[in-house]
């Protein structure tokens, strides 16, 4: 998915690759400034990679090693200043990289902040390859936040999902601007302002049941600045498992059936308990079957793997499954389904 975003938003980028001895990385190689890794959504972070071929780190402070860290370091504060850097490093209290700090300071002015520095400069062995030695690499992340943060989220609700797995969800549900876009269980609107961020629909309504949730989705879609554009999107307090009340409630403000439904259900952590989730999860797919016109894609972001797995098999005369994408949400490895209505 990173890979087809990739294409799409770096269309210079070269040597698009999977990073070796690691299932959750794409290197790549790209001219030119690095404002542009900026636009990926679907992107945790974006690090300027260099590789050095030395035994040991202390290494780096070598001239001309030490000049291409600063180059890297300078590469990130052209997308986004910062004033502290830390090390994310085996053995980054040493004195090897107390001296690597100290002149990191004097050749950028950057403080050293241990802690809580904004720059995160990250020292890692490099890629094994047979016998040699793999010398190390200085990974210098772009920008003082990780790109998952995103600046919308002004509410930061309690099991809120991750917004770079929000931006998957929008990716496999397809985005098409004549699209109505139901977001069930919305909590606080992540999947939502993640999917209008993405493109344009022709309409848009959250539904929760608890109000406020509501209010964090409210705050967060207005940080987003979408509810004063088209298609203006509207949040409804309503019970997302009740086919009834549910298409009574959002029929008129979609315009019609949905065409795309996005669902994010209580994980039984933070919301919910596992021990509900077999009638939460099959509520949903009645009821998002309900207010949804025939092809409208369904896509449902669980960690209730086995429970989803059982509903999506007992509901086989509604929905029909395309794809089960495994991903990684702090600790959690939670699924995104995508099911097409019969």
């Amino acid at each position: 998915m990173l890979v087809d975003e990739v294409a799409q938003v770096l269309p210079a980028a070269r040597d698009v690759h999977d990073v070796t001895g690691r299932d959750d990385a794409v290197g790549l190689t790209l001219p030119g400034p690095l404002a542009a890794v900026t636009g990926l959504r679907t992107a945790v972070a974006a690090w300027v990679v260099v590789h050095l071929d030395v035994p040991r780190p202390k290494s780096f402070a070598s001239p001309e090693h030490l000049h291409r860290v600063v180059d890297a370091v300078y590469a990130s504060l052209r997308v986004a200043g910062s004033s502290t850097f830390r090390f994310e490093a085996a053995g980054a209290d040493s004195a090897v990289f107390a001296r690597l700090a100290g002149l990191l300071h004097e050749a950028t002015g950057l403080l050293h902040d241990p802690q809580d520095g904004d720059l995160v400069v990250r020292v890692r062995r490099g890629p094994r390859r047979g016998t040699a030695d793999p010398g190390w690499d200085v990974l210098v992340r772009v920008g003082p936040r990780p790109m998952s943060a995103r600046a919308w989220r002004v509410a930061d609700f309690p099991g809120a999902a991750n917004a770079t797995i929000a931006a998957a969800v929008a990716r496999l549900a397809g985005v098409r601007p004549d699209d109505r876009v139901l977001n069930l269980m919305a909590g606080s609107g992540t999947l939502l302002v993640e999917r209008l961020l993405a493109g344009p629909a022709a309409a848009a309504v959250a539904v929760d049941r608890d109000a406020a949730a509501l209010d964090a989705a409210r705050a967060n879609l207005e940080a987003a600045r979408l509810l004063a554009r088209p298609p203006r999107p509207v949040l409804l307090r309503a019970d997302a498992t009740d086919p009834d009340a549910l298409r009574t409630a959002v029929t008129e403000p979609l315009g019609g059936a949905a065409d795309v439904v996005l669902a994010d259900p209580p994980w039984g952590t933070l919301h919910g308990s596992h021990a509900d989730a077999p009638r939460l999860h099959a509520g949903l797919l009645r009821a998002a079957h309900a207010v949804s016109a025939p092809g409208a894609r369904l896509v449902v972001l669980t960690h209730e793997v086995k429970v989803m797995e059982r509903v999506v098999r007992e509901a086989a005369d509604l929905w029909m499954p395309r794809s089960a994408t495994r991903v990684f949400a702090k600790g959690h490895h939670p699924r995104i389904h995508v099911l097409d209505r019969r």
